[in-house]
């Protein structure tokens, strides 16, 4: 178990470090500013947002019993999608205090949706069920307004939408990953602070208790502080479909394991999984950048499907 764990690693370490050193061949007078400022910076906000939905996926996983349970289960990412789009359609203008409004529009639609669900979830009115049906009913309602939101729009208005919708870790320089790593940072290490909590409940409410968890509090701090942590990177970088879905599930595949051990690896995975997939967007089609939201969307999907498939067969 212990060398599957250190290979693991080493996998997701080599596919964060080989991603910006993909491509064509740099011209030598221009290689340094392209390495330094456009593939490092990229590398490192993917490894900062693949860790954070890696992370959350496999919280929300545990927190709900529901191994198809995501990052948009409690209606984040919809919330966020849908601050970023009144933005860019409605309400375009300059940054406020040096922020993006896209970026304001995104993080406040999380924080409200964020706000609404860890309230309910720090009462015992709702069972995580109901919070789960209440996370979709939210992203199916966020959706559609969205969706009429780019009808009633220009064709500019709309494309960009669009393209933000995709997800995208375009950025030149260092002030958005280093604008990420203070939040995200706190965040994660406010979730694994509690894996032990979080192992304690995947081995049953009751044992829970047993052992003086709080589960009111628990659900509270982790479903906030990890829709949080999801609308911090949406509103950096858009949404990204089967990142926290996905990873988990790989980890639980590769090594097994209780939260404890399954919460930082997929932190760790994440990080290396999806610079790698924007390395892979960038070069995919020569002379034409995809959207890395494209890629994980295209990997994810089958990869979902081939894992869903592998775990009914065994069953069998």
């Amino acid at each position: 178990m212990t060398g599957r764990i250190v290979l693991l690693c080493a996998l997701a370490a080599l596919a964060a470090g080989v991603a910006p050193w993909l491509g064509a061949a740099l011209d030598p007078d221009a290689a340094g500013f392209v390495i330094t400022q456009l593939r490092l910076p990229r590398a490192v906000l993917g490894a900062l947002v693949g860790a954070s939905l890696g992370l959350v996926g496999a919280v929300f996983q545990t927190l709900f019993d529901n191994p198809l349970a995501t990052p948009s289960t409690v209606g984040t990412t919809a919330g966020a999608s849908l601050g970023a789009l009144v933005v860019l359609i409605l309400w375009p203008g300059p940054p406020l205090l040096g922020l993006p409004l896209v970026a304001v529009g995104a993080f406040a639609g999380a924080l409200l949706v964020t706000g609404g669900i860890a309230a309910l979830a720090a009462t015992r009115r709702l069972g995580m069920g109901e919070l789960l049906l209440l996370g979709i009913a939210v992203s199916l309602g966020a959706s559609a307004v969205s969706l009429g939101l780019q009808v009633r729009a220009d064709a500019a208005a709309t494309f960009r939408a669009v393209r933000w919708s995709l997800g995208s870790l375009s950025t030149v320089g260092w002030t958005v990953p280093l604008g990420l790593l203070a939040p995200v940072l706190l965040g994660i290490v406010v979730l694994l602070l509690h894996g032990r909590a979080l192992e304690a409940v995947a081995a049953g409410a009751e044992q829970a208790g047993a052992q003086g968890v709080d589960l009111r509090r628990l659900r509270a701090v982790t479903l906030g502080t990890g829709s949080l942590l999801v609308g911090v990177c949406v509103a950096a970088v858009g949404p990204l479909a089967f990142v926290g879905l996905l990873v988990p599930h790989v980890v639980r595949l590769v090594v097994g394991g209780g939260p404890r051990r399954l919460l930082p690896l997929s932190a760790l995975v994440g990080a290396g999984l999806l610079p790698l997939a924007d390395g892979l967007a960038r070069v995919g089609f020569p002379g034409q950048e995809l959207p890395v939201g494209v890629v994980t969307a295209a990997v994810g999907a089958p990869a979902l499907v081939a894992l869903l498939v592998g775990r009914a067969m065994r069953r069998r």
